[in-house]
């Protein structure tokens, strides 16, 4: 499981002293922490740890923009290099290849015939890339197979 491999790593970046990685991976266990509390479970599936990496990667990016616009390079540096530790624990993204072969199955399992299914074809094609395609691309994409 994913939790436990971050764990893992958490426990070896301590040992071996690596500052940087265990306070990254520092937050992130406390992310989920709070998520797995927030849902009352124990612990966390992959799929819930993916989300709980994913918000951890939007709030540095957003973090290097303001740093960038406030011409902070050091800053920069520091988040992009924790930027690149998150990123080392997602699965593999999808091609748009793949992500159009998912949406072509959805919309055929669903019956969608035009914008008014969006919605449907979403909630099946969401299911399948959790995690490893991003949320804007999936729901572009499905709008123009819909709308064309």
């Amino acid at each position: 499981m994913l939790e436990e491999k971050i764990l893992n790593d958490y426990k070896e970046a301590m040992k071996n002293r690596d500052t940087l990685k265990s306070s990254v991976l520092s937050f992130l266990r406390a992310e989920m922490i709070n998520m797995a509390t927030a849902k009352k479970k124990k612990s966390l599936d992959d799929n819930e740890v993916i989300i709980a990496i994913r918000k951890q990667i939007k709030a540095h990016q957003e973090s290097i923009e303001q740093f960038k616009q406030g011409n902070r390079q050091d800053l920069v540096d520091k988040e992009s290099k924790e930027l690149e530790i998150l990123k080392s624990y997602l699965p593999p993204g999808l091609s748009v290849e793949e992500i159009k072969k998912i949406i072509e199955e959805a919309t055929a399992s669903t019956g969608a015939q035009g914008m008014k299914d969006m919605g449907k074809v979403m909630k099946e094609v969401t299911a399948k890339v959790t995690g490893r395609a991003e949320g804007k691309i999936v729901s572009d994409l499905v709008r123009q197979r819909l709308a064309g």
